[in-house]
């Protein structure tokens, strides 16, 4: 074979893989599951704080009527406080899972089945895994209704396709489903990325773009750059027909002097990766400004999948002599592209970056420890995703219930991936406040988390996944509880409903309120809306009638109780 047809047979094959490479999705398989045009407020894949977004999110009004896409069965059923709120999970004959999120009621068989459960268990949230005959379905048959529960803050379906054997979501949108998008993604501003000689990013500095023509570019073509070698970061959003939402990108190829360096896509991924996300964008950006930018230049402790080409890192190399044009594409998951072009040069008289300043250098794939008088710090393997050059200071604090010193870890806008151990020696505490102290981490918005934590000798320990300052405190108020719709004569009256509130904020690991309802002695299901604090009981159509004795009993995290009780008439 010559030179010239191994080229072409080379290129033949890239082209092909690159085209073909996506899994033969069924296109007919499934119907929508809703009765409109279907409009996204979400896409697949889009950015979100810690995670990747792992559906799409149809637009819709609470209480519009939702319906199994296929023929299947009820695998899974999941009410929550927070997170998906009221979840269904449908399994079906071609080997996937859909998944719908946020519902206000179940259908009423379902909804019979669950409230069964949760009277059993005497708790409202609860994991069901109904037999496999129990709950079967046909196409377009109805399985509840829009809402918001859970973590929603507007009406609309969070819908997902899962492999059923991995679980692994893939989106949504390869299934066939109509979703009417003429419109390609738009580019707002690239971010570059001055990096050492083992990726560590030194500084970075942002460029807003323009439109030139039916592409966009830099303001004056060439990027003048201040280093040896650089990562980019794109800002970019897709856009759909009839919809106005911001929406994430399906895919971003960067093309160095026309050779490919740097690729991802929205395919699929693992839940157990998709932390990963924190490195895959700039994560000070985004704590800081709520700024979304992909980065294009994989960090060392990323190991996320969807880089289609593991050998392309994205690291540009710069010259002083000539430029390197770097050609990015953002294309939607329908084809619609743009194009960003520009010319990167390395200046001839470099300054040094600014100096770091630390006291602890943390390689990223080594454990570490650090151990002072009044703290021990554990950090596993891979907590990190670059070398760590870590600021840390304990100083002293006067201010009323805090009984150490505050621990200052570095600070909020560097991403930790794995949990770690933290341990904090009080400089005193009475031994009657023992059970109600926790580890604190206050926020950038000087919010108290109760970080939880057990007594290991005399120092408190607990597992934390951010960085800032820590402390311990003790809580020895009781949680307030407040009517919201309650009054002695709830006579026609569907619902009854309190606001509960702490007086410190739960850590994602440490468990929050927890509440129990009696009526005249016996357990009554509470349903709870974390987000608005909302605490509410459905009276069923048998209530009896007559007068009746209510007990709510309300408990924090170190056990601190409040009690509301009072009478009612029916």
């Amino acid at each position: 074979m010559t030179r010239i047809n191994y080229y072409i047979f080379v290129c033949f094959l890239l082209f092909s893989f690159t085209q073909t490479d996506k899994k033969d999705y069924p296109k007919d398989d499934f119907r929508s599951p809703v009765d409109y045009q279907i409009l996204l407020s979400g896409t697949f894949g889009e950015l979100r704080p810690n995670h990747f977004h792992a559906g799409i999110d149809i637009k819709g009004a609470v209480g519009k009527k939702l319906y199994s896409i296929a023929d299947g069965y009820v695998s899974r059923i999941k009410v929550s406080e927070g997170g998906y709120g009221n979840v269904l999970y449908i399994d079906h004959p071609n080997g996937y899972t859909s998944v719908y999120a946020h519902l206000q009621r179940f259908d009423k068989a379902i909804e019979e089945y669950i409230l069964t459960a949760q009277k059993n268990a005497q708790t409202f949230e609860i994991e069901l895994f109904p037999a496999r005959d129990q709950f079967l379905l046909k196409k377009g048959q109805v399985i509840g209704t829009m809402g918001v529960s859970g973590r929603s803050f507007g009406p609309h379906l969070h819908f997902e396709i899962r492999d059923t054997k991995t679980e692994q979501p893939i989106n949504p949108l390869f299934f066939g489903f109509d979703v009417k998008d003429t419109r390609p993604p738009k580019m707002h501003e690239i971010r570059v990325y001055h990096l050492s000689p083992e990726v560590e990013t030194l500084d970075a500095k942002s460029h807003f773009l323009i439109r030139k023509g039916s592409k966009y570019g830099v303001k004056g073509d060439t990027l003048m750059i201040n280093a040896w070698r650089v990562g980019f970061g794109l800002k970019a959003y897709d856009h759909m027909n009839g919809a106005s939402n911001w929406n994430g990108i399906y895919e971003v190829k960067m093309f160095v002097d026309e050779e490919l360096a740097f690729q991802f896509d929205m395919e699929t991924f693992a839940f157990s990766e998709t932390r990963y996300l924190n490195a895959h964008l700039d994560y000070e950006e985004q704590v800081s400004k709520k700024s979304y930018f992909n980065r294009c230049f994989r960090l060392p402790g990323n190991q996320l999948s969807i880089y289609e080409y593991p050998e392309a890192q994205g690291i540009v190399r710069l010259n002083s002599k000539k430029a390197k044009k770097i050609r990015m594409v953002a294309r939607d998951v329908v084809g619609n592209e743009k194009e960003l072009v520009f010319w990167a040069k390395r200046k001839t008289n470099m300054t040094d970056p600014p100096g770091r300043v630390y006291n602890y250098l943390l390689p990223y794939n080594e454990k570490n420890i650090i151990e002072t008088a009044s703290a021990k710090i554990f950090f596993p393997e891979g907590t990190f995703y670059e070398n760590m050059y870590l600021q840390y200071t304990a100083s002293f604090e006067d201010s009323y219930n805090v009984y150490s010193a505050v621990h200052q870890i570095h600070d909020h806008k560097t991403p930790v991936h794995k949990f770690y151990d933290l341990a904090i020696r009080p400089t005193f505490i009475p031994e009657n406040l023992k059970s109600k102290a926790f580890i604190a981490y206050c926020d950038q918005k000087n919010r108290i988390y109760n970080c939880g934590g057990t007594w290991e000798n005399d120092m408190l320990k607990t597992k934390v996944r951010d960085l800032g300052a820590f402390y311990v405190m003790t809580d020895t108020k009781p949680p307030s509880i407040k009517p919201s719709s309650f009054r002695k004569n709830l006579r026609g009256r569907k619902t009854m409903s309190f606001k509960i509130r702490d007086n410190y904020r739960s850590a994602r690991n440490v468990d929050g309120l927890s509440y129990y309802a009696t009526v005249d002695g016996q357990w009554i299901l509470m349903r709870f809306d974390a987000k608005n604090d909302l605490l509410f009981h459905r009276f069923e159509a048998d209530f009896p009638k007559g007068e009746h004795q209510l007990r709510l009993v309300v408990k924090d995290a170190v056990g601190n109780e409040s009690v509301f009780e009072s009478k009612f008439l029916r």
